[in-house]
Parts: structure tokens; sequence; C-alpha cells
């Protein structure tokens, strides 16, 4: 907890002038007693009060203060909270094994379908940024709020060849450095953070989505370090079952010369009678070690409901921050309460004999 205005606590000097001047009060009542000729007969005039009856709505007044000034200091906690804010980037894998039929019609439409669901749902000011990856990895849509471009960039993916998982984490990054003056492109030598030293990610978060392993380009593991660094979650998902199928692919799911819509970046389709290479094994322990080491999580999705699944319930991983609240408002009402809790009860106590009249 931290304080905004800590020089305010000078006002719980309040307390000790009060109890100095309590005992002033006390030490000159003693001298201007007056002398009665029987002390009985004045304590049978008196209500009855015990040692705790008269100590405790002094505890209570004197705590009360204490919140009181507690509060005038602005005190400030570091909750968890949802964040408005947040950064995702979306990297789809567009290999060639993405034609794979294991899951009906094939792995890319369904990962279009689930990825396509995941835009909509997103609310609030969320931006979404699409990454498409084969041999290559190439920025589709900067991060935005706008939905429209990023629907339509999906329904337009196209197959290619290889897959470079690392590259596209790389190329998540720079497209985050973009909008986020915290976090510095990949171009750039961090200093050494020191070991022991408390992980305050990104708000910003990296969702890979892929069926295979990399085969091109950086070595995931690497991406992952400098994901990490910049305090960058990254979340993994290995789609596909373990008994791959032949590989079909539409003709709009194909491109012949680029990976990817209106790009020149090479590679060829795969298409009607399973033509094409394409790695169709999941490299499950690179893209665990890639999540652990940047902080997030490996999914596996065998199927298209794991798939929608998986991604409706990512927002629920990353999609909280810690920041500073304010809760000065809970010392004023806590004080309050018990500086009239104190008030109530020394009034209640003190109170004069109840007067029968005849």
């Amino acid at each position: 907890m931290s304080l905004s205005w800590p020089w305010a606590l000078l006002a719980v000097l309040a307390v000790p002038l009060l109890l100095t001047a309590r005992w002033w009060l006390n030490r000159r009542r003693k001298r201007t007693a007056v002398t009665v000729s029987s002390i009985a007969l004045i304590r049978a005039a008196l209500p009855g009060r015990t040692a705790w009856r008269r100590r405790i709505p002094v505890y209570l007044f004197l705590a009360g203060l204490f919140a009181l000034a507690g509060g005038v200091a602005r005190p400030q906690a570091s909750v968890t909270v949802p964040s408005n804010d947040t950064t995702i980037l979306l990297a789809i894998d567009v290999s060639g094994s993405m034609c794979n039929t294991d899951i009906a019609p094939n792995r890319l439409a369904v990962a279009v379908d689930a990825a396509r669901e995941f835009v909509e749902a997103q609310e609030g000011d969320t931006r979404i940024g699409l990454v498409a990856f084969s041999g290559i990895a190439g920025l589709l849509v900067a991060p935005t709020a706008d939905k429209a471009p990023l629907l339509k960039a999906i329904e337009n993916l196209k197959t290619g060849r290889g897959t470079a998982i690392g590259q596209a984490i790389l190329t998540s990054i720079d497209a985050i450095a973009e909008i986020n003056p915290e976090v510095a492109g990949t171009g750039v030598e961090l200093p050494e953070t020191p070991d022991g030293t408390p992980i305050d990610y990104q708000p910003d978060t990296i969702v890979v989505l892929t069926d295979g392993s990399n085969t091109t380009g950086v070595d995931p593991v690497t991406a992952a370090q400098q994901a990490a660094a910049r305090r960058l979650r990254v979340y993994t998902i290995g789609f596909g079952t373990t008994d791959p199928q032949q590989m079909v692919c539409t003709p709009d799911q194909v491109s012949g010369d680029s990976a990817f819509t209106g790009g020149s970046f090479g590679g060829g389709g795969f298409g009607g009678g399973g033509r094409g290479g394409g790695n169709r094994e999941i490299d499950e322990e690179a893209l665990t070690q890639v999540a652990d080491l940047s902080g997030g999580r490996y999914f596996k999705a065998e199927d298209a409901e794991q798939l929608t699944d998986v991604l409706a319930d990512l927002p629920r991983e990353f999609g909280l921050t810690k920041r500073d609240v304010e809760i000065s408002a809970w010392f004023l009402l806590l004080g309050t309460l018990l500086v009239v809790t104190g008030v109530t009860l020394s009034l209640w106590w003190n109170r004069g004999p109840a007067i029968r009249r005849p």
C-alpha cells in the first residue's frame, strides 16, 4: 500500500493533542473539586459505570481519528482489476498442414471460425492485432478496436509452406512495441533484470495458434525469452489431433505464390488431392516451454469445440492487470463509523438517571 499525500499523516497528531487536553482537564477538575460531607450520597446519585464502559468509547473514538487521518493521506492499494486497454496479438498458423481434414472440414476453416467468434466476443477498448505465419510471419492487421478489418483479414487467410513460430512471436512483439511505449522492439538491447525481481506483466498479450512445430527462422524458445524480457506473456494453443488425415484445402484457402493475401512472401499452396508438405506433429514440449518462460499457458485443442472454448476463456487468463486504486473512502467510512459509535456509546452510558414522575 502507498500514500498519495503522506504529509497528511500529520493529522494523526490530533490524537496525542486530544489526549493531552483530556489529561489537563482532568487535572484541573481535581483542583477545583468541591468538598462534600457524604461521598456515599454522590455515588448513589450517579449512574453506575464499569471500567470498560469508560474506556471503550475513548478507544473507539481514538481509533476513528487514526482511520480518518489515514484516509486524508489518500492510501492506495495495488489490486488486480479487469484491464480495459489490453492489446491481444493473435498469431495464426497458416502452414500447409492446416489443410488437414482430421478436424472437418479442415483445420484452417475451424481456426478461422473460432478466431472470428473470438474477435466478435471482445468488448470495450480491447485492441486486437492479427499475425499470420507459415514460412515467415507477417502483420496483417495492426492492433485495433475496429473489428471490421480483423474479420475481413481472418476470412482471407491463405496457406503457405513452412512454420515460423518464433518469427511470429517476434513480429507480435514489434507490433505491440508500436503502440506501447513501455515495450521495446526486438532490435533493442534490454538491460539485465536482477534475479528475484517480481514481474509486473504488461497488459498486452500474444496468443499463438499452431498445429505443428517450428521448421524455419528463430527458435520459439529464444523468441519467448525476448517476450519475457519485455514482460509480455505468450499463450500457446496446439491445434489438431494425433491422427492426421488427408490434407484438403478449398481454392480460396490456397495462395499460389503467397502465404498472405496481398503479399509477396513466397510459398506454395496446398489443395485438392492432399498435395503439399507441412509438419503434422505438434511440438507440445516447445509450446509449453514458450508459455512457461513468458508467464503464459499452453492449451491443447483437438476439435472445433475445444478450440472455441480455449479462445473464449483466454480473456479470463490475461484480462487482468495490477493497478494502484485509491481506498481512502474506506478509511473515511471506517473512521466516521468508529467516531460516531464511540460518541454514541459515551452519551448512552453517561446519561443521567431516569426521572420518575408521581
